[in-house]
């Protein structure tokens, strides 16, 4: 049973990926977003279980990155073509197999290179890009705002977090031992937060939620440019 245990919190992370996918389905965008949320937490457990237990195995480390693309890279994907991305065309279904594609990317290259890199993640990890689409479906469904009235600003936000699992930014895992964080950085990613939750003052958990996984990934673009600039000087 206490080899088990790592397991089902890894199963229950594809369990809320796959609720998640039929909520979406059922034009449920709520249930969709939070059962994406739910799934984060569950992701969250399984490997603090399996090291607290004493029982990691290749085994879980394999399924847990095949529950990550279900979760974070393709519920999140049907999540955002569904909410909006299908009022664009083909640029929408572009967008949306893109998010899905580099999700699968992000996850093989972490899985060959956790002997590499350490002290940072090479690129956003997938649970923090499929819950960006997941806060702002919150959010926009909160304040009842419509992303396509904003022109192409959705599909490119899509393409861009897309883009930030594959790219080379460095962000913080928050485990000591990383690169050097910035202080303007800082100063960036709390303006922002303090932007966000300004904007959604009238729903301000769905803002809270929104901005620390947005500012999470502004915080590493803008930290990584500091990084370049300082080595260049």
């Amino acid at each position: 049973m206490k080899r088990a245990l790592p397991n089902i919190c890894t199963a229950a992370n594809l369990f809320f990926g796959m609720c998640s996918i039929l909520a979406t389905f059922e034009e449920n965008y709520f249930l969709a977003s939070i059962f994406i949320l739910l799934a984060l937490i569950a992701d969250g457990l399984d490997g603090r279980v399996a090291r607290a237990l004493g029982v990691a195995s290749d085994f879980g480390k394999e399924m847990d990155s095949l529950c990550d693309l279900g979760s974070f890279g393709i519920a999140p994907a049907f999540l955002a073509y569904s909410f909006c991305l299908y009022n664009f065309g083909w640029l929408g279904k572009v967008a949306a197999i893109i998010f899905a594609l580099c999700g699968m990317w992000r996850l093989a290259r972490f899985n060959v290179s956790t002997g590499v890199v350490h002290g940072f993640f090479m690129g956003l990890a997938i649970p923090a890009g499929g819950c960006i689409v997941a806060t702002t479906t919150l959010l926009f469904l909160a304040l009842s705002i419509h992303p396509e009235n904003f022109g192409m600003v959705y599909p490119i936000t899509i393409i861009v977090v897309a883009y930030l699992m594959v790219s080379h930014v460095h962000y913080p895992d928050f485990k000591g031992g990383g690169e050097k964080i910035f202080p303007v950085a800082i100063v960036v990613a709390v303006a922002m937060f303090v932007a966000i939750m300004y904007f959604s003052r009238d729903a301000l958990w769905q803002g809270a939620l929104t901005a620390i996984f947005s500012t999470y990934a502004v915080f590493g673009i803008v930290n990584s440019l500091l990084t370049l600039m300082s080595r260049e000087v």
